[in-house]
Formats: structure tokens, sequence, C-alpha cells
């Protein structure tokens, strides 16, 4: 289940006095004001003094010492672009049809930054994935489920796959739970020497199909078609059942001929990644079971088609999603680094080819969060990790050798950082609860060289509404966890009165809500109407190890509704909160905790509101629920207790529950299953179905519309 962090709802926290007054039209169609200026896909250029970006939907090239800009590429406006490995073309797009959360559809161009001329990729067909091969000679894409590619030079289009079929075969893309849950779009990569591409071939048709029903409003001339819903049918494979049978292969591009790699005879296994290595005749195959729980990393030999273990790991629980695609080859063609938990907090570690450890690069209890570089020339790594806290961020580095780790950052809150191809300079974007994302040119031991950026805009547009007074601060539960949190309090609050408070959150697997970062939005809308905002990363959140992310298996929505409950009582307890008035909402995993909430611990919150949420992980897909609840036929009591369905019976409070009808994502039979429990159980709630919207639930007035009904039930009933 992908975290759907609410790029669209934007919270957040600055201390300000009220000025004028927020409302919902300001929080969604005028959001905009509030968000960041950054510069986006950042791709540095290879004589380490140059990058090319996104700005304002141009493609243009920036020095990195002096952050401006030398040279508008391609002005327009873009959604995403790829530079050549030879830097003398550029794949850009400008259109897009969405096909699930990520993937999507459109129509490449390939500018020639010589002649400063664009020419389409093909003419009269949906393209997906292109992507330059080493040499920058040829593009490979996707066309109807095949890979197609296009030797730039003499215009030549080889079909390399034709056997591609919707909602049976795709090749070098992924199907639908794979790109949802392993996150990633390309399932085809060229050979460092451009003379093979190998790729991942998805057999999805022993996997099951779910139908959304898609309605058309009537029109004023009688068209017989629009009577009827349009059924939108695609291969979604619940808990326990088939997955897609993934076979890997190398096409040859000089014999035309296909290798078919041997990976086994057990074939309800996961591929989440291939990767080839620094040598052209040798591809890195990740190859993970069922139940997630043990990851093999596989070499094949083109020449002699051969395959060989170089590593394995192994997890009592499930190994994170994000691991399988941490592998990187060092050019010594003799060891790679990979990210692991062995030693109960994550970390990049040394092996050999071999598969023998040589050393931890990283150590200690503050977690990597994100690898980003190794400069091999002086044995460097630059990683982002855990700051001061869990809910901070900092860029570090260390030597390959992990003997001398240091801390880059100057700033304490959320840092991320993108490396000149020499790791001479670094671009940081910086932001904390109090301050939008200030982004800066440094050089590689931290010194500032350039503000590119301060944001001082979206600030001050903030402080006109009142900022966001958001607190970040630590509370203990009852079995001693120290947990995470924050507050949104009135710009002009006043500690003598008693506040009603709405609590917010998403508390899933491995992911934290409650960060030291730059947000704002509803939240402060609600604070301005006398409301206090609050949140709490439950146990089985993120960054404090593995035995504190890894508590919840098995049963999903247990210690975190505890947890919640523990919340309640705590801010209950504090004097300027009406311990009952408090209520709780949230969105998708956030949807399934305020389920539980409302029913498992009836009476904690008087109010909550749950969009798009998980209500039996049976009906969820089997990836994302089986690396967390382990396989249903070895924990069919885990499933059913750990469903909010089984404690409709006990709803207490005001209850409103909110979907998407399109969402092929958490269906909304989990909604519908949920209401029907509830009517049974003869409990009265408020109900809002969304036609046609998916798990986002936006599109022309949706989103307006969805943040009002929300406002107006809180304001109504809390």
């Amino acid at each position: 289940m992908k975290k759907l962090i609410l790029s669209l709802l934007i919270l957040a926290s600055y201390p300000i006095f009220a000025q004028e007054i927020l409302t919902v039209s300001d929080v969604t169609r005028g959001a905009y004001r509030f968000y960041s200026e950054t510069f986006d896909d950042i791709t540095p250029l290879s004589d380490g003094e140059s990058y090319v970006a996104l700005k304002d939907g141009n493609i243009v090239k920036c020095s990195f010492a002096t952050g401006e800009i030398t040279e508008t590429i391609i002005k327009g406006y873009y959604y995403g672009f790829e530079m050549s490995p030879t830097e003398d073309k550029i794949l850009y797009y400008s259109i897009y049809q969405p096909i699930h959360r990520n993937s999507f559809n459109t129509v490449y161009y390939v500018y020639d930054l010589k002649t400063k001329q664009s020419e389409a990729l093909i003419e009269s067909a949906w393209q997906q994935q292109a992507t330059f091969s080493s040499d920058g000679k040829k593009v490979a894409f996707v066309v109807d489920n095949n890979i197609m590619l296009k030797d730039l030079e003499s215009g030549e289009i080889t079909n390399v796959t034709t056997d591609g079929k919707i909602n049976s075969i795709l090749n070098g893309i992924p199907d639908w739970v794979y790109e949802e849950e392993f996150s990633f779009n390309r399932a085809f990569e060229f050979s460092p020497d451009s003379k093979k591409i190998a790729y991942i071939k998805f057999n999805e048709t022993d996997v099951k199909e779910y139908v959304l029903q898609y309605y058309n409003q009537l029109s004023s001339n009688y068209d017989p078609e629009s009577l009827y819903p349009i059924n939108y049918s695609y291969k979604y494979p619940k808990v326990g059942e088939n997955n897609s049978k993934v076979s890997v292969h190398v096409f040859d591009f000089e014999s035309g001929k296909t290798q078919h790699v041997n990976l086994g005879n057990d074939t309800d296994i996961y591929v989440p990644k291939i990767q080839w290595t620094n040598n052209p005749e040798n591809l890195a195959i990740v190859k993970m079971n069922r139940k997630q729980n043990h990851l093999d990393l596989i070499t094949y030999n083109t020449k002699d088609e051969s395959t060989k273990t170089i590593y394995t790991q192994s997890d009592k629980y499930y190994i994170e999603e994000t691991v399988p695609q941490s592998f990187v080859f060092l050019s010594d063609n003799k060891s790679f680094l990979v990210e692991s938990e062995q030693s109960g907090y994550r970390h990049i570690y040394r092996y050999g080819m071999d598969g023998k450890l040589i050393n931890a690069v990283t150590s200690g209890e503050k977690e990597l969060t994100k690898l980003c570089g190794v400069d091999e020339k002086n044995k460097k790594v630059y990683y982002i990790g855990v700051g001061k806290n869990p809910t901070q961020t900092a860029l570090y580095c260390t030597d390959l050798a992990g003997k001398k780790n240091k801390c880059l950052s100057q700033n304490d809150g959320t840092n991320e950082a993108v490396f000149s191809s020499n790791f001479k300079y670094y671009v940081n974007t910086y932001s904390n609860a109090s301050t939008p994302a200030i982004i800066t040119v440094n050089t590689s031991d931290g010194k500032v060289i350039k503000t590119l950026e301060t944001n001082e805009n979206v600030k001050k547009a903030a402080e006109s509404y009142g900022g966001t007074n958001r607190e970040i601060f630590f509370w203990k539960n009852s079995h001693g966890n120290q947990l995470s949190a924050y507050i949104i309090k009135p710009a002009d609050f006043d500690s003598t009165k008693r506040y009603p408070v709405l609590v917010v959150g998403y508390n899933g697997p491995n992911y934290n809500y409650v960060n030291d970062e730059w947000e704002f939005g509803w939240h402060q809308l609600l604070a301005q109407k006398g409301y206090i905002v609050a949140a709490t990363d439950t146990r089985g959140t993120g960054r404090k190890g593995s035995d504190f992310r890894k508590c919840t298996y098995g049963k999903l929505g247990a210690l975190e509704t505890e947890d919640l409950a523990e919340f309640a009582d705590y801010l209950g307890s504090q004097s300027y909160i009406d311990g009952k008035r408090l209520g709780i909402w949230g969105w998708s995993y956030g949807g399934f905790m305020v389920a539980n909430a409302m029913t498992r611990t009836p009476g904690k919150y008087a109010l909550g509101i749950a969009v798009a949420p998980v209500t039996n992980w049976e009906y969820y897909d089997n990836i994302y629920t089986e690396r967390y609840m382990g396989l249903p036929a070895d924990n069919h009591e885990g499933y059913l207790t750990n469903s909010p369905i089984s404690y409709a019976h006990q709803l207490e409070g005001k209850f409103l529950l909110i979907f998407g009808s399109a969402d092929d994502n958490v269906h909304p039979q989990n909604s519908m299953m949920f209401a029907e429990a509830l009517v049974q159980a003869n409990k009265q709630f408020d109900y809002m179905q969304y036609t046609n919207r998916n798990h986002s639930i936006y599109g022309g007035n949706t989103r307006t519309h969805l943040y009002t009904k929300m406002t107006e039930f809180i304001l109504n009933n809390l």
C-alpha cells in the first residue's frame, strides 16, 4: 500500500498571529501558494560542474557552483525528461495518460542538442518507459505490453517482444501489484555495452480480475451508451491468490535471439529487480520467496548461461520492500554495497562478489534512510540517515571502510541531497516545521556556497493566515516506547481554555507521519476555527530499528490502536484539552486506523472520519499484506481479529466513511462491507461515495467537496 501522503493535503506548523481567514478553497484549489519552489528531476552532468533540471516546466541547464540557470534547453511545460548518457540528446514528454498510480502512457520526443531539433520517438501510438541505451544510440520503450527498440541513427525499429497482451502478458513493465508495492515502473535494462537488453516478463493469465464500474453523465442528446456503466477489468491478486508468473530474459541485438534465465522450479516467487553489473556479461537478479522473508542475489552469465547466488538475506519476519532496490555494484568488479537490517538497524554493508562480507559501511542506532551516492575515487559514501531524533533526517559522509562517519547537515530538520557526478558539489533541500524549503549548493564537505531558493513568499503566505503553530514533541506509551508526535494550536491559543482535538495519522508499517518538515493546509484551517490538531507515530513506524518496526507483524492494527487509545488519554490529561471532544481522521492505512480506533477502543474518540480505508486485509493485495501479515493459511486468526469489520458492533460516536467508487488500490469492497457490518449492527453513521474517483479522490471540484464535507462534519459534531 503506498503511503498516500497527501501532497494533496499539505499540513503544517508555524507560530504567527492569524490575519486572513483560510477557506477550504484556499487549501485545495489555491494550495500551490503554500508549496515550496524546487528544482525537479536534477540530472548531474559528466563535467561535474553542471546539472539539468525541470524548472517551471522548462528543461534547463544550471551551474553547481553558482546555482544559476546557464541555458534554457527546451522551453515549454514538460512533465519529465531523461538525458542520454552521451549528453547529446534528451527524451522528454509533455502529455500523459495515467494507467495506475505511477504508470502512464505518453508520447516521447527526442531532442538533439546539436541540431536543436525535436522528433517524435514513434508516430501514432502511446508509449511507456522510454530510456536510452548506454551508448546513447538507441531507445527502448514499451507499446501495448511489448518492448520495442529504435536505432536513433537509422530510425529502424525492432520488436524485442511480440507476445504482449492486455491482462495476460506484460513485457518490460510491471503488473499492478509490483508497481504499487515494489515501487518501480520499468522492468527492462540495457547492458553496459548496449548490445543486450534484459527484461522481466509478467504472465498474468492465472491472476484473478477485479472489475470497477465507471458511470457516464446522460447527455442532452439521446445516447444509449451512457445508460450503462463501463466495466474496467484488471488483474489484482488479493491475499492468498495467484500472482503473475515472472521470468527473466535477455535479448541480444546482434543475433536477435532471446535467452531465458533459469531461476529454479519454484514459480511462486518475486523478482523485484534486475540490474546489470559493470561486466556486460553479468546480469544481477533479485529473487524473493512468497513470504518475502528471504532474498537471493543471483548473477546470470550471458556467455555460458550459468547462474550463481552471490548473496542471501533472511529475516524472521520480512524484508522491507525498498531493500531489493538497493544494490550498488562498484567499479572494481569485485564488490557491491547492499542495505540490510542484520544489526537490528538499517545500514549499508560491503560484500565481495564471492558473497563474503567485507565490512559494515554504516552502523549504530541512527538508521540509514537513503543512499545518495558513492564517490569511488575518494572512497566515500554519502547517505541520508536519521538526524538528532526520528522526526529529522541529515546528510552523512563515511568512507568505504566505515571508519570516518561525519554529519554534513548544518540545520536540524529534513534534509535531502543530489550530488554532482564528481561529488564536488551537492544540491541540498532543507526544511523544518517552521521553514519552507531552503535550497542550497554545497561543496562535498557541507559548506554552503550559494543559496538557490528560500521560499520566503511561501512562508509569508502562511504567516498571512496565522502561520502553522506546529510543535513536535515526544511522549511514552505504557510499554515505555518513546513516540514522536506533533500538535497544532490555534494562533490565539489560550492555555486557560479547553479545546477540542482532531488526531490525524497514517501509522502504517515503516512510515513516519510526524516529520520535522514544512507543511501547511487544511489542519491550519481547523486551528483557525478553534481546534487543536495532533498526530503521533505509533509502534510499527520507521526509523527506530527493526524490533520497533516489526513488532506489528501478523497483527496489523492491534498495537497501533492501543497506542492511539493511549494518545487519546495523554491528550485528555492536558489542562487545555477537552478530553470528551477528541476526534480522529485518516486516509488509506490511516482510514483503517480510524475504523479500528472507533470500534476496538470505543469511547476514546467521539468522532472519526475514515477515508478509503482497508477494513479487512483479505480484501487487499497480496504483496503488501502478506509481507506484514504472513500468508492467510498460516495466520487466519490474525486476519480475522485485526479487521474492523469484526468490531463493527462496538462503534461509538459520530462516524463518517468516505471512498471513491473507482478506487483500484483499496477497493470500494472494503468500505461497502464495513458499511454493511455497521448496518447489521444497527449503528448509525455517515457515508460518502465519490463517483468515478480513485484512491486519491480528486478531479474537478471533488477535492474541494471532500474537504468541505469533512470540515462541516467536524464543526457539527466535535
